[in-house]
């Protein structure tokens, strides 16, 4: 039974937060993710897997700097240098936009590193392209809306079926796959992109029309005997409880807010005909992402309202902190942020978002209208809707008078 070790949207380069390490040099959110990754590969060294599946999107984006994938080669050297097969799926921030420009993983194609597939292209694999691994892979990796078209055939002339009838060439190209291939040797899939029924995590905003989505159908085949996905950060089986497991191992780190409540894996899959076991491996000492939120509904003790919804300064030690909060505008001189930011000393990051919110639309008598108001009238229904102080009322209304008079002198 081989054993495949499964993991994708490793997005090693994520340096969106924190400071670097005097040491290395290197982010220290940067080493977070390379952290993982060295779990990852640890693991597949020390449990001799058979092969590993990475389901794309090494980098952050299609332009990484040369550190980046110095650290990303040093990883995948060592399953080289250890004799596992590997093949790395290129995913849609691995790949550049523009038709024959290299793609991030290009490099371990192009020096020919042994033991490392870089599968750019849909492919389907058998045992000799595998270094006699007994498995069959189909791949898909994401391809841009133009490459896919020039892949396969596709005619651009109505923009809005392009999706539509990619999606059909693609289940005719997987459909005839499955039809050749050998009925006594497992068949995995393999692909970066999005599938029907697919939870998202809060990292990006989905588009209509912004990914190709493939049926949820394609990959319950019961043809197929494990499907390893990448591209959606959040962990998920799209087939719990049946055969094929389904997976998205999600991402190897929380990229932003948007993943605070997720925990962090990668996949131990052995497969065989018709009976694959899926075991979920925890990635452990995931940095915390801590994210609150508080509407203010008194002034009073304003800095102990918000330090309560904060975690305990225990809690925070090396969290990456957020704080939203809304409040009436006028009690902005009230906040105190030093405070706050000294009570989160401990964070490894703390972000406090304020957000200021202005009264309500002033509403003029149902009997009267703005033109039969004079100015000092329409001041006052505004005083009365920013709940201003008595004693400035009279003063900015003496003030307001004088401006009047000198408009009409002048």
């Amino acid at each position: 039974m081989p054993t495949i070790l499964h993991f994708a949207d490793a997005h090693i380069d994520m340096a969106n937060y924190g400071r670097h390490d005097p040491a290395s040099g290197l982010p220290m959110r940067v080493m977070d993710f390379l952290k993982s990754l060295d779990t990852i590969v640890d693991t597949a060294i020390e449990e001799g897997v058979d092969m590993v599946l990475f389901a794309g999107d090494a980098y952050k984006d299609r332009t990484p700097a040369p550190t980046f994938q110095r650290e990303w080669g040093r990883r995948i050297m060592r399953l080289s240098r250890a004799g596992i097969p590997t093949l790395l799926v290129v995913g849609n921030h691995d790949l550049s936009p523009a038709l024959g420009r290299a793609h991030a993983l290009d490099p371990f194609d192009t020096l020919e590193v042994p033991h490392v597939h870089v599968l750019d292209k849909p492919i389907f694999l058998g045992p000799d392209d595998l270094e006699g691994t007994p498995v069959q892979v189909i791949a898909l990796p994401w391809i841009s809306r133009s490459g896919m078209m020039a892949q396969l055939g596709v005619s651009a002339s109505d923009p809005s079926q392009v999706y539509e009838t990619l999606g059909e060439r693609i289940i005719e190209l997987v459909e005839g796959w499955l039809e050749n291939a050998d009925p006594s040797l497992p068949t995995i899939l393999t692909a970066h992109c999005s599938v029907q029924g697919a939870v998202y995590g809060g990292e990006r905003t989905v588009m209509l029309g912004g990914d190709l989505v493939l049926p949820g159908s394609l990959m319950r085949d019961p043809r197929l005997d494990y499907v390893a996905l990448g591209h959606i950060h959040k962990p998920q089986n799209l087939n719990e409880g049946a055969h094929p497991p389904v997976i998205y191992p999600g991402s190897i780190e929380r990229v932003d807010f948007g993943e605070a409540g997720d925990e962090k894996y990668f996949v131990i899959a052995h497969v065989e005909r018709d009976h694959s076991q899926v075991e979920w491996r925890k990635l452990e000492g995931i940095r915390p992402f801590i994210d609150r939120f508080v509407r203010l509904e008194s002034n009073e003790g304003i800095t102990d309202q918000l330090r309560a919804v904060l975690s305990p300064p225990e809690q925070l030690q090396g969290a990456i902190v957020r704080l939203v909060m809304e409040y009436p505008r006028e009690w902005e001189a009230m906040i105190d942020d030093a405070s706050l930011r000294e009570f989160a000393a401990a964070a490894f990051e703390f972000h406090l978002v304020k957000r200021p919110q202005m009264e309500a639309r002033i509403r003029i008598p149902e009997d009267q209208t703005v033109g039969s108001l004079t100015p000092l009238e329409l001041l006052d229904l505004y005083w009365s809707a920013s709940h201003t102080e008595p004693d400035e009322i009279d003063s900015l209304n003496k003030l307001a008078t004088q401006v009047i008079e000198d408009t009409h002198i002048n």
